[in-house]
């Protein structure tokens, strides 16, 4: 959730922890947040992030591209 905050990286270590995840989704990412922690919690876990969502439906699901996710939290 692209809302979480700072408090993203704990959550999902725990989550990787107690369920050995292999990959990240991130939803959420198109509110006021702009959900700069993701790169944060990849970094830290090395688990890769897989897809992003910025809408409410499964369609707006889409494959996480670093240096365009990048570019999106430069206004």
């Amino acid at each position: 959730d692209g809302t979480t905050g700072q408090n993203g990286l704990a959550q999902a270590e725990a989550f990787i922890e107690s369920a050995g995840v292999t990959g990240l989704v991130v939803t959420k990412l198109d509110g006021s947040a702009k959900g700069g922690f993701v790169l944060r919690v990849q970094q830290q876990t090395g688990i890769p992030i897989k897809l992003i969502g910025q809408g409410e439906g499964i369609a707006d699901l889409t494959g996480f591209t670093p240096h365009v996710f990048a570019a999106s939290l430069v206004p």
